[in-house]
């Protein structure tokens, strides 16, 4: 096993399709399934199954793509730290949609600017999902949001990551236009809640802020995207709650919308302990300027 094969099996994972993971290797399918098969016969493993010219995982193909992932990240990160930063390596980072709107693209392209051999990868999600995959090495950071009255102050201290407070969200309960005067939550009539699924921080504050676990006259409307649930909104069927810095950056001004401030909450940069590779801090430092700005 070494690190092409590993990137074949990747790709082959990828593609499910012999001949197009050929194509994007720039190597002939047969090539390519005898380094499958020898891969598999080295871990003593089907990796794939094999139906008529249909490729599946199996089971132990999909455990192994975990490891094949994070094996060939580290490999880079290695290359990385060992050059000092002359070799470019990647850095992996996870963050909340709304961050990565609004946020992140003045940093994201400065980093790029000074760092043009570093690879970025980006991955949106939920702050739980997020603060997982850093846990488990898939991500090498993330900017998500973790209030204290949602998660214990010293589970990640325990867990070996360390946190970062970057910026300080206004979140704003965005009402539907025939609801702009409401200035107080009794006031708020519409009963459906516009949001992501479980495992987002702005929807559990919300949900908590509205007492929905507590009443059974309220609905809630799982969505992917927040222009999505500022849609909806317009519409009038729902509320939702987003970062008022989100809110501002939409093309709902002119509307009547209504807006009441919920809480603030701080958007953390999370990361494993001891890991401070040269592209991380050099990242972290287009992260500081930005949040000063």
């Amino acid at each position: 096993m070494n690190t092409e094969t590993l990137k074949i099996f990747c790709t082959v994972a990828a593609e499910l399709n012999i001949t197009r993971a050929a194509a994007r290797l720039g190597r002939v399918p047969s090539n390519i399934t005898t380094r499958i098969q020898q891969l598999e016969s080295n871990l003593g493993e089907l990796l794939f199954i094999r139906q008529n010219k249909r490729l599946e995982l199996s089971e132990a193909g999909r455990q192994f793509l975990d490891y094949a992932h994070r094996l060939l990240a580290l490999e880079e990160e290695a290359r990385h730290v060992i050059s000092g930063g002359r070799e470019g390596g990647q850095l992996r980072i996870g963050s909340m949609e709304s961050t990565a709107a609004c946020r992140l693209p003045i940093p994201l392209a400065q980093f790029h600017q000074q760092n043009p051999n570093t690879k970025l990868l980006l991955r949106t999600g939920s702050s739980l999902s997020l603060l997982e995959q850093v846990n488990s090495g898939k991500l090498d950071c993330a900017f998500v949001a973790l209030p204290s009255a949602l998660y214990e102050p010293n589970q990640l201290s325990q867990m070996g990551i360390k946190t970062e407070v970057i910026w300080q969200e206004e979140l704003q309960l965005l009402l539907p236009e025939h609801e702009h005067s409401a200035t107080i939550v009794n006031q708020v009539k519409t009963r459906c809640l516009a949001a992501f699924a479980q495992g987002c921080s702005y929807r559990n504050i919300a949900e908590q802020w509205l007492n929905i676990p507590a009443s059974f006259d309220w609905n809630v409307q799982e969505m992917n995207s927040y222009h999505a649930m500022v849609a909806c909104v317009t519409a009038g069927s729902c509320v939702a709650l987003l970062p008022k810095k989100l809110i501002e950056s939409m093309p709902v001004s002119s509307l009547k919308l209504g807006r009441i401030t919920v809480t603030h909450c701080d958007t953390l940069l999370i990361y494993r302990e001891n890991y401070h590779v040269p592209a991380f801090s050099a990242f972290k430092a287009c992260i500081s300027a930005s949040s000063h700005d």
